[in-house]
């Protein structure tokens, strides 16, 4: 099969070692193995496949050194093999080559005093561990019992008894717990004076309750590939586990035949793209934003964005892709700082194919190319959209504007053509009333970085935060 462009067989349980012979397949842009059970150590014939943009062997049982020629793809595509060693992972190789230690021959001494001593002190301070966990155990058992709290009733803001019943789950337990103050809350929330915004999955309305508690809840008017009552509950409840300070936070949900809701924390100032662009604006939209969104802020709003995505990439089991990251999904608090929303949602998305890919991406310009024209999906497609975002922050821009009826500008390649130019200051947002030009052109130039077209070019979002703090620290030093 030596025209084959794409191998995907991740995720199949596959088993024994790696055939040497895919080293032939010599116009292979794209090889994924990754979550599987293959053995043995990694043919240094796959650094004959030169025009490969995406390669990724994670998650096996690979042994062994890590040939060369592929060294360059980064410890992303190696990590979780146990046995695996050398260069790009942080594992140095044994004499042995496999990243292990080497059993001696030698015959063990007999034990001295002093080494019965220590072998006493140890099973005395593993005893004490145990105990500790167990009392942690049982903590967290108890604490479990009682989240989440699961209510069950008439549908929301129904009235008529006779129609089947619901199902209630809340997370947190600052939520009111009795039914009837969430059957009156929703009776008022679904009214057209409630709705906040209007989202890929739904619409989403804002509630509040006795002693000014407000959330913001999505009414799903689609299930994707989601095909029943409890795969729905199990994606909702997985999100209901993470917790991240620059991630919105979901509160719980609910089901019946009729509504499926989502119940999430609400965040008071708004979106990113509203905040910079001026809400409902048509035009060219330099100046036209809130102006208390400053560099300072922008700049911690980027922090924030890339620290939630890190977290969602790296942190995360198995790792989390957003996929349809854009500015509207970046909301901010109170202080103006970042949580991403509509993360994990990739199961309610509508079924996607090459022609419908933009009914659900409301905000073109985000999407990575790979993404757009044969929906290869990585972390590199976030990496992508965040890349648009800095360059949005930098700019003041919209990722595409229509100056004109018949002219459409897209940015990352109007920012790149003025950089190559070398007029990369004209590129900035002027309005900025904190604008330090050697830190905005830093951050541009990130953002081109992350915007690359090969998705190997792009760096991790883990990388992505080591950069952005470099540029503050450099700054400030």
């Amino acid at each position: 099969m030596t025209y084959l462009e794409i191998l995907d067989l991740h995720k199949n349980q596959l088993n024994g070692s790696i055939p040497p012979d895919l080293g032939n397949l010599s116009k292979l842009q794209y090889l994924d193995l990754s979550q599987n059970s293959l053995s043995g150590i990694i043919p240094s014939s796959l650094g004959n496949l030169t025009k490969l943009t995406y390669f990724n062997l994670s998650s096996n049982k690979l042994s062994g050194t890590i040939p060369t020629a592929i060294q360059g793809y980064g410890s992303y595509a190696f990590i979780d093999n146990p046995f695996l060693c050398g260069a790009p992972l942080d594992k140095p190789c044994s004499a042995n080559g496999n990243g292990t230690l080497t059993p001696t021959s030698k015959k063990p001494k007999a034990l001295r005093v002093p080494a019965i001593i220590a072998i006493v002190a140890a099973a005395v301070i593993l005893s004490g561990v145990c105990l500790v966990s167990i009392m942690n155990i049982r903590a967290r058992r108890k604490k479990k019992a009682d989240v989440p709290m699961v209510i069950e009733s008439t549908p929301l803001g129904s009235t008529d008894s006779n129609v089947i019943i619901g199902k209630l789950v809340l997370f947190s337990k600052s939520l009111p717990s009795r039914y009837e103050d969430w059957e009156s809350g929703t009776r008022a929330l679904l009214g057209k004076e409630c709705i906040i915004g209007v989202g890929s999955i739904g619409v989403v309305y804002k509630t509040t309750f006795e002693g000014g508690i407000s959330i913001a809840v999505k009414k799903l008017e689609t299930l994707g590939r989601i095909r029943n009552q409890d795969e729905f509950e199990q994606e909702i409840g997985r999100l209901g586990n993470i917790q991240h300070p620059n991630l919105v936070a979901f509160q719980g949900y609910y089901w019946s035949s009729t509504m499926k809701l989502m119940l999430s924390e609400f965040v008071p100032n708004g979106n990113l793209y509203d905040n910079l662009h001026g809400l409902h604006y048509p035009g060219p939209s330099t100046s036209r934003g809130n102006s208390e969104l400053y560099w300072s802020r922008r700049f911690k709003i980027a922090v924030g964005t890339a620290k939630a995505l890190a977290y969602l990439h790296h942190d995360c089991r198995p790792p989390i892709l957003h996929l349809n990251i854009k500015s509207s999904n970046i909301l901010l608090d109170e202080k103006y700082e970042a949580k991403l929303s509509d993360y994990g949602l990739n199961k309610l998305l509508p079924i996607l194919d090459n022609h419908g890919l933009t009914k659900f991406h409301t905000a073109v310009g985000y999407v990575a190319p790979e993404l757009a024209q044969s929906l290869r999906l990585s972390e590199k497609c976030d990496v992508y959209s965040f890349g648009v975002i800095l360059l949005e922050l930098v700019t003041g821009r919209k990722p595409v504007e229509r100056p004109t009826a018949n002219e459409v500008v897209v940015l990352c390649e109007y920012v790149r053509e003025l950089l190559e130019s070398g007029f990369a200051s004209d590129c900035l947002d002027r309005s900025l009333r904190d604008l330090v030009e050697n830190e905005l052109i830093q951050v541009m130039k990130l953002g081109l970085i992350c915007t690359s077209e090969l998705p190997s070019k792009r760096p991790s979002m883990a990388e992505v935060i080591q950069v952005l703090e470099s540029i503050r620290n450099g700054l400030e030093s």
